[in-house]
Protein backbone atom coordinates (compact mmCIF):
# COMPACT_ATOMS: atom_id res chain seq x y z
CA UNK A 1 0.00 0.00 0.00
CA UNK A 2 1.79 3.53 -0.91
CA UNK A 3 0.49 6.56 -1.04
CA UNK A 4 0.17 8.85 -4.25
CA UNK A 5 -0.08 12.38 -3.07
CA UNK A 6 3.51 14.09 -3.92
CA UNK A 7 4.31 17.77 -4.11
CA UNK A 8 4.49 19.34 -7.98
CA UNK A 9 7.80 19.09 -9.35
CA UNK A 10 9.96 21.23 -11.77
CA UNK A 11 11.43 21.36 -14.58
CA UNK A 12 13.96 18.32 -15.59
CA UNK A 13 16.86 20.42 -15.04
CA UNK A 14 16.14 22.17 -11.86
CA UNK A 15 15.98 20.25 -8.53
CA UNK A 16 12.67 19.76 -7.32
CA UNK A 17 11.97 20.49 -3.75
CA UNK A 18 8.53 19.80 -2.44
CA UNK A 19 8.79 22.72 0.66
CA UNK A 20 8.48 22.03 3.94
CA UNK A 21 5.74 19.10 4.51
CA UNK A 22 4.93 15.85 6.11
CA UNK A 23 3.48 13.26 5.47
CA UNK A 24 2.63 9.82 5.96
CA UNK A 25 3.68 6.90 4.29
CA UNK A 26 2.69 2.84 5.17
CA UNK A 27 5.35 0.72 4.23
CA UNK A 28 4.62 -2.39 2.31
CA UNK A 29 4.94 -5.42 4.15
CA UNK A 30 8.04 -6.71 2.26
CA UNK A 31 10.34 -3.86 3.63
CA UNK A 32 8.29 -3.99 7.30
CA UNK A 33 9.37 -7.52 7.76
CA UNK A 34 12.83 -7.17 6.02
CA UNK A 35 13.80 -6.39 9.50
CA UNK A 36 15.71 -9.91 10.42
CA UNK A 37 17.99 -9.63 7.26
CA UNK A 38 21.95 -9.63 9.02
CA UNK A 39 23.38 -5.63 8.92
CA UNK A 40 26.94 -5.13 7.85
CA UNK A 41 29.01 -1.86 7.29
CA UNK A 42 30.99 -1.14 3.78
CA UNK A 43 34.63 -2.03 4.34
CA UNK A 44 33.78 -5.36 5.41
CA UNK A 45 32.83 -6.38 2.06
CA UNK A 46 36.68 -7.27 0.55
CA UNK A 47 37.69 -10.15 -1.33
CA UNK A 48 39.29 -12.72 0.02
CA UNK A 49 43.48 -13.27 -0.23
CA UNK A 50 42.71 -16.50 -2.48
CA UNK A 51 40.67 -14.05 -5.04
CA UNK A 52 43.32 -11.68 -4.72
CA UNK A 53 45.51 -13.96 -5.92
CA UNK A 54 43.95 -14.87 -8.95
CA UNK A 55 41.59 -12.31 -10.09
CA UNK A 56 39.65 -14.90 -12.24
CA UNK A 57 37.22 -16.00 -8.84
CA UNK A 58 36.50 -12.14 -8.40
CA UNK A 59 33.70 -12.73 -11.99
CA UNK A 60 31.22 -12.53 -11.16
CA UNK A 61 31.29 -11.49 -7.79
CA UNK A 62 28.14 -12.93 -4.93
CA UNK A 63 26.92 -9.27 -3.93
CA UNK A 64 24.31 -9.46 -1.20
CA UNK A 65 21.38 -7.51 -1.47
CA UNK A 66 22.23 -4.98 0.80
CA UNK A 67 25.44 -4.41 -0.85
CA UNK A 68 24.08 -4.14 -4.26
CA UNK A 69 24.12 -0.42 -4.26
CA UNK A 70 27.40 0.25 -2.50
CA UNK A 71 29.58 -1.81 -4.64
CA UNK A 72 27.63 -0.32 -7.77
CA UNK A 73 28.63 3.32 -6.27
CA UNK A 74 32.02 2.40 -5.61
CA UNK A 75 32.71 0.83 -8.59
CA UNK A 76 31.55 3.95 -10.49
CA UNK A 77 32.65 6.56 -8.34
CA UNK A 78 34.93 5.77 -5.39
CA UNK A 79 34.96 5.92 -2.02
CA UNK A 80 34.18 9.27 -1.16
CA UNK A 81 30.63 9.44 -0.04
CA UNK A 82 28.55 9.44 3.16
CA UNK A 83 28.34 6.72 5.08
CA UNK A 84 25.36 4.78 3.69
CA UNK A 85 24.41 1.78 6.44
CA UNK A 86 24.66 -1.63 4.45
CA UNK A 87 21.79 -3.05 5.47
CA UNK A 88 17.82 -3.23 5.25
CA UNK A 89 15.57 -0.32 5.31
CA UNK A 90 14.06 -0.81 8.58
CA UNK A 91 17.28 -1.73 9.95
CA UNK A 92 18.54 1.73 9.33
CA UNK A 93 15.42 3.28 10.47
CA UNK A 94 15.70 1.59 13.60
CA UNK A 95 19.66 3.11 13.86
CA UNK A 96 18.31 6.88 13.05
CA UNK A 97 15.71 6.39 15.90
CA UNK A 98 18.25 4.72 17.88
CA UNK A 99 20.64 7.72 17.72
CA UNK A 100 18.04 10.30 17.80
CA UNK A 101 18.63 11.09 13.72
CA UNK A 102 16.72 11.92 11.00
CA UNK A 103 17.35 9.34 7.94
CA UNK A 104 18.82 10.23 4.73
CA UNK A 105 17.63 8.18 2.26
CA UNK A 106 18.75 8.04 -1.63
CA UNK A 107 17.12 5.88 -4.22
CA UNK A 108 19.90 5.61 -7.19
CA UNK A 109 19.39 4.77 -10.66
CA UNK A 110 22.19 4.04 -12.39
CA UNK A 111 20.76 4.47 -16.27
CA UNK A 112 19.52 7.85 -15.42
CA UNK A 113 21.28 11.19 -17.03
CA UNK A 114 21.03 13.15 -14.07
CA UNK A 115 23.08 10.56 -11.86
CA UNK A 116 26.55 10.74 -12.61
CA UNK A 117 26.81 14.69 -11.88
CA UNK A 118 24.83 13.85 -8.80
CA UNK A 119 26.92 11.19 -7.42
CA UNK A 120 30.57 12.77 -8.53
CA UNK A 121 29.89 16.28 -7.52
CA UNK A 122 27.21 16.40 -4.90
CA UNK A 123 27.21 12.59 -3.04
CA UNK A 124 31.20 12.73 -2.78
CA UNK A 125 31.47 16.41 -1.87
CA UNK A 126 33.40 16.92 1.38
CA UNK A 127 30.61 19.49 2.38
CA UNK A 128 27.95 16.80 1.98
CA UNK A 129 29.70 13.89 3.73
CA UNK A 130 30.76 15.77 6.69
CA UNK A 131 27.30 17.18 6.84
CA UNK A 132 25.27 13.81 6.46
CA UNK A 133 27.61 12.19 8.36
CA UNK A 134 27.13 14.53 11.62
CA UNK A 135 23.46 15.14 11.37
CA UNK A 136 21.73 12.22 10.04
CA UNK A 137 21.44 7.97 9.25
CA UNK A 138 22.19 7.40 5.53
CA UNK A 139 20.85 4.68 3.71
CA UNK A 140 20.80 4.22 -0.27
CA UNK A 141 19.64 1.40 -2.59
CA UNK A 142 19.03 0.80 -5.79
CA UNK A 143 15.72 2.08 -7.52
CA UNK A 144 14.91 -1.12 -9.93
CA UNK A 145 15.69 -3.95 -7.12
CA UNK A 146 15.76 -5.45 -4.12
CA UNK A 147 14.52 -2.75 -1.23
CA UNK A 148 14.92 -0.15 -3.67
CA UNK A 149 12.36 -0.95 -6.13
CA UNK A 150 9.64 -1.41 -3.40
CA UNK A 151 10.67 1.77 -1.76
CA UNK A 152 10.34 3.60 -5.54
CA UNK A 153 6.86 1.98 -5.88
CA UNK A 154 5.88 3.27 -2.19
CA UNK A 155 6.74 7.20 -2.34
CA UNK A 156 6.86 7.06 -6.74
CA UNK A 157 9.46 9.92 -7.75
CA UNK A 158 9.04 12.07 -10.39
CA UNK A 159 12.60 12.14 -11.66
CA UNK A 160 15.79 10.78 -9.98
CA UNK A 161 17.94 11.48 -8.22
CA UNK A 162 15.67 11.11 -5.84
CA UNK A 163 16.40 11.85 -2.02
CA UNK A 164 13.89 12.24 0.82
CA UNK A 165 14.72 12.97 4.20
CA UNK A 166 12.15 10.12 6.67
CA UNK A 167 11.35 9.82 10.63
CA UNK A 168 10.11 6.68 12.15
CA UNK A 169 6.14 7.08 12.67
CA UNK A 170 3.80 4.48 14.50
CA UNK A 171 3.35 0.82 12.96
CA UNK A 172 4.06 -0.03 9.71
CA UNK A 173 3.92 3.81 8.98
CA UNK A 174 7.25 6.76 7.97
CA UNK A 175 6.91 10.20 8.18
CA UNK A 176 8.22 11.70 5.11
CA UNK A 177 9.92 14.91 6.26
CA UNK A 178 11.42 16.36 2.89
CA UNK A 179 12.35 14.83 -0.61
CA UNK A 180 14.42 16.15 -3.71
CA UNK A 181 14.16 15.13 -7.40
CA UNK A 182 16.25 15.96 -9.57
CA UNK A 183 19.98 17.24 -9.94
CA UNK A 184 20.70 19.36 -6.98
CA UNK A 185 24.32 21.14 -6.09
CA UNK A 186 26.12 20.44 -2.44
CA UNK A 187 25.53 23.78 -1.16
CA UNK A 188 21.61 23.90 -2.26
CA UNK A 189 21.42 20.19 -0.55
CA UNK A 190 22.67 21.13 2.48
CA UNK A 191 21.08 23.97 2.63
CA UNK A 192 17.34 22.28 2.40
CA UNK A 193 18.69 19.47 4.76
CA UNK A 194 19.66 22.01 7.70
CA UNK A 195 16.26 23.95 7.00
CA UNK A 196 14.24 20.83 7.02
CA UNK A 197 16.49 19.64 10.83
CA UNK A 198 15.02 22.93 12.18
CA UNK A 199 12.01 23.42 10.45
CA UNK A 200 10.73 19.33 11.23
CA UNK A 201 13.64 18.35 13.32
CA UNK A 202 11.86 20.05 16.93
CA UNK A 203 8.52 17.59 15.95
CA UNK A 204 10.74 14.51 15.46
CA UNK A 205 12.45 15.23 18.61
CA UNK A 206 9.36 15.79 20.16
CA UNK A 207 8.01 12.47 19.37
CA UNK A 208 11.16 10.77 20.35
CA UNK A 209 10.84 11.77 23.45
CA UNK A 210 7.43 10.81 23.90
CA UNK A 211 8.09 7.52 23.29
CA UNK A 212 11.26 7.66 25.54
CA UNK A 213 8.99 9.29 28.45
CA UNK A 214 6.13 6.73 27.83
CA UNK A 215 9.18 3.68 27.81
CA UNK A 216 10.25 5.50 30.90
CA UNK A 217 6.77 5.31 32.40
CA UNK A 218 6.40 1.43 32.11
CA UNK A 219 9.63 0.80 32.97
CA UNK A 220 8.95 2.61 36.26
CA UNK A 221 5.60 0.97 36.31
CA UNK A 222 7.17 -2.49 35.95
CA UNK A 223 9.81 -1.74 38.51
CA UNK A 224 6.96 -0.89 40.82
CA UNK A 225 5.29 -3.55 40.31
CA UNK A 226 8.12 -6.44 40.41
CA UNK A 227 8.77 -4.30 44.17
CA UNK A 228 5.19 -4.64 44.83
CA UNK A 229 5.59 -8.47 44.19
CA UNK A 230 8.53 -8.96 46.12
CA UNK A 231 7.26 -7.16 49.38
CA UNK A 232 3.86 -9.39 49.34
CA UNK A 233 6.04 -12.18 49.31
CA UNK A 234 8.12 -10.95 51.77
CA UNK A 235 5.36 -10.42 53.84
CA UNK A 236 3.75 -13.95 53.09
CA UNK A 237 7.26 -15.34 54.36
CA UNK A 238 7.24 -13.71 57.60
CA UNK A 239 3.63 -14.08 58.31
CA UNK A 240 4.82 -17.84 57.75
CA UNK A 241 7.65 -17.57 59.77
CA UNK A 242 5.61 -16.03 62.52
CA UNK A 243 3.03 -18.62 62.66
CA UNK A 244 5.44 -21.35 62.43
CA UNK A 245 7.23 -19.74 65.63
CA UNK A 246 3.61 -19.30 67.23
CA UNK A 247 2.79 -23.28 66.09
CA UNK A 248 5.89 -24.51 67.81
CA UNK A 249 5.42 -22.57 70.74
CA UNK A 250 2.40 -23.28 71.21
CA UNK A 251 3.44 -27.17 70.87
CA UNK A 252 6.19 -26.99 73.15
CA UNK A 253 3.93 -25.46 75.82
CA UNK A 254 1.20 -27.78 75.12
CA UNK A 255 3.70 -30.71 75.51
CA UNK A 256 4.90 -29.00 79.05
CA UNK A 257 1.22 -29.00 80.32
CA UNK A 258 0.58 -32.79 79.16
CA UNK A 259 3.85 -33.41 81.50
CA UNK A 260 2.35 -31.61 84.37
CA UNK A 261 -1.25 -32.95 83.74
CA UNK A 262 0.42 -36.73 83.94
CA UNK A 263 2.60 -35.90 86.99
CA UNK A 264 -0.72 -34.04 89.04
CA UNK A 265 -2.52 -37.30 87.81
CA UNK A 266 -0.11 -39.26 89.11
CA UNK A 267 0.53 -37.95 92.49
CA UNK A 268 -3.20 -37.87 92.96
CA UNK A 269 -3.44 -41.57 92.18
CA UNK A 270 -0.97 -42.18 95.06
CA UNK A 271 -3.17 -41.65 97.76
CA UNK A 272 -5.90 -43.49 96.56
CA UNK A 273 -3.86 -46.46 96.42
CA UNK A 274 -2.53 -45.41 100.22
CA UNK A 275 -6.10 -45.47 101.03
CA UNK A 276 -7.07 -48.75 99.49
CA UNK A 277 -3.70 -50.64 100.98
CA UNK A 278 -5.04 -48.77 104.39
CA UNK A 279 -8.87 -49.96 104.32
CA UNK A 280 -7.46 -53.54 103.13
CA UNK A 281 -7.46 -55.58 106.10
CA UNK A 282 -6.70 -59.50 106.49
CA UNK A 283 -9.39 -61.28 108.33
CA UNK A 284 -7.34 -62.26 111.12
CA UNK A 285 -6.85 -59.02 111.88
CA UNK A 286 -10.35 -57.92 111.17
CA UNK A 287 -11.36 -60.40 113.73
CA UNK A 288 -9.14 -59.32 116.63
CA UNK A 289 -10.33 -55.58 116.08
CA UNK A 290 -14.06 -57.29 116.26
CA UNK A 291 -12.60 -59.41 119.66
CA UNK A 292 -11.58 -55.88 121.04
CA UNK A 293 -14.33 -53.92 120.23
CA UNK A 294 -12.69 -51.69 117.87
CA UNK A 295 -15.50 -50.29 115.30
CA UNK A 296 -13.77 -50.81 111.34
CA UNK A 297 -12.80 -47.00 110.29
CA UNK A 298 -12.85 -46.17 106.82
CA UNK A 299 -10.17 -43.20 105.62
CA UNK A 300 -12.08 -39.83 105.02
CA UNK A 301 -9.34 -39.59 102.23
CA UNK A 302 -9.93 -42.10 100.16
CA UNK A 303 -13.28 -41.54 100.30
CA UNK A 304 -12.63 -37.97 99.05
CA UNK A 305 -10.26 -38.65 96.44
CA UNK A 306 -13.07 -41.89 95.30
CA UNK A 307 -15.18 -38.59 95.05
CA UNK A 308 -13.17 -36.41 93.37
CA UNK A 309 -12.22 -38.88 90.48
CA UNK A 310 -15.97 -39.56 89.90
CA UNK A 311 -16.27 -35.79 89.55
CA UNK A 312 -13.28 -34.85 86.94
CA UNK A 313 -14.92 -38.01 85.58
CA UNK A 314 -17.83 -35.99 84.17
CA UNK A 315 -16.09 -33.01 83.91
CA UNK A 316 -14.13 -31.27 80.69
CA UNK A 317 -10.51 -29.82 82.08
CA UNK A 318 -9.52 -27.19 79.20
CA UNK A 319 -6.70 -24.96 79.07
CA UNK A 320 -7.09 -21.87 76.67
CA UNK A 321 -3.91 -19.82 75.63
CA UNK A 322 -4.21 -16.23 75.02
CA UNK A 323 -1.84 -14.83 71.85
CA UNK A 324 -0.25 -12.40 74.49
CA UNK A 325 0.83 -15.88 76.20
CA UNK A 326 -1.59 -16.04 79.44
CA UNK A 327 -3.21 -18.96 80.38
CA UNK A 328 -6.35 -19.95 81.95
CA UNK A 329 -7.75 -23.47 83.22
CA UNK A 330 -11.51 -23.99 83.80
CA UNK A 331 -13.67 -27.17 84.14
CA UNK A 332 -16.74 -27.36 82.46
CA UNK A 333 -19.22 -30.42 82.45
CA UNK A 334 -18.85 -32.51 79.49
CA UNK A 335 -22.65 -31.92 78.13
CA UNK A 336 -22.13 -27.82 77.80
CA UNK A 337 -21.36 -26.94 74.28
CA UNK A 338 -18.83 -24.63 72.32
CA UNK A 339 -20.15 -21.52 73.29
CA UNK A 340 -19.82 -22.05 77.24
CA UNK A 341 -16.57 -21.65 76.68
CA UNK A 342 -16.63 -18.55 74.46
CA UNK A 343 -19.07 -17.48 76.95
CA UNK A 344 -16.54 -17.89 79.66
CA UNK A 345 -13.66 -16.14 77.98
CA UNK A 346 -15.95 -13.25 77.22
CA UNK A 347 -16.37 -12.61 80.61
CA UNK A 348 -12.29 -12.20 81.44
CA UNK A 349 -12.61 -8.97 80.19
CA UNK A 350 -9.07 -9.42 78.85
CA UNK A 351 -8.26 -6.39 76.60
CA UNK A 352 -7.76 -6.72 72.92
CA UNK A 353 -9.82 -9.69 72.82
CA UNK A 354 -12.86 -9.05 70.81
CA UNK A 355 -12.57 -10.95 67.59
CA UNK A 356 -11.54 -14.57 67.39
CA UNK A 357 -11.85 -18.04 67.16
CA UNK A 358 -10.80 -21.38 69.19
CA UNK A 359 -8.23 -23.99 67.24
CA UNK A 360 -6.89 -27.50 68.82
CA UNK A 361 -3.45 -28.53 67.32
CA UNK A 362 -3.35 -31.95 67.81
CA UNK A 363 -5.60 -32.84 65.57
CA UNK A 364 -5.91 -28.96 64.50
CA UNK A 365 -9.17 -27.92 64.33
CA UNK A 366 -11.24 -24.57 64.29
CA UNK A 367 -14.26 -24.48 66.60
CA UNK A 368 -15.90 -21.30 64.88
CA UNK A 369 -19.51 -19.73 64.89
CA UNK A 370 -20.89 -23.50 63.24
CA UNK A 371 -19.54 -25.56 66.11
CA UNK A 372 -21.04 -23.53 68.78
CA UNK A 373 -23.91 -26.25 69.32
CA UNK A 374 -21.63 -28.82 69.57
CA UNK A 375 -21.07 -30.38 73.00
CA UNK A 376 -17.60 -30.82 74.37
CA UNK A 377 -17.49 -34.61 74.70
CA UNK A 378 -19.34 -34.54 70.60
CA UNK A 379 -16.10 -32.19 69.85
CA UNK A 380 -13.47 -34.29 71.53
CA UNK A 381 -12.24 -32.27 74.39
CA UNK A 382 -13.64 -34.45 76.44
CA UNK A 383 -11.82 -35.33 79.30
CA UNK A 384 -9.11 -32.57 78.95
CA UNK A 385 -8.23 -30.43 75.97
CA UNK A 386 -6.12 -27.67 75.14
CA UNK A 387 -7.60 -25.00 72.96
CA UNK A 388 -5.52 -21.44 71.59
CA UNK A 389 -7.47 -18.32 70.68
CA UNK A 390 -6.78 -16.63 67.45
CA UNK A 391 -7.40 -13.23 66.49
CA UNK A 392 -9.38 -12.54 63.43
Amino acid sequence: MSLTIRGSAKARDQPSCNGFFCRMVCLPKCIFGGFSRVMGRRNQYQPSELQLQHPQLLHPPVVPEDWAFLVSFEQQYGTTHPFFYACSFMQALKIAEDEHKLMFMYLHSPEHPFTPSFCSRTLSSELVVQFLDANFVCWGAIADRGEGLQMAATLQPASFPFCAVIAPAAGNNIAVLQQMEGPIDPAELVEILQRTMEEQGSAFGTTVRGREEEHMRARIKEEERIKARAKEQEKLRADRQLREEQDAAYFVALQRDQEKENLRNARAQKPIEASNQTNYQNPRQMHREKQLGKPRQSSSVGEAQYKETITRGKDSQILIRFPGGERREHNFSCTDKILSIYRYIDSLGLPGIANYRLISSFPRRVYSFDQMGMTLKDAGLHPRASLFVELL
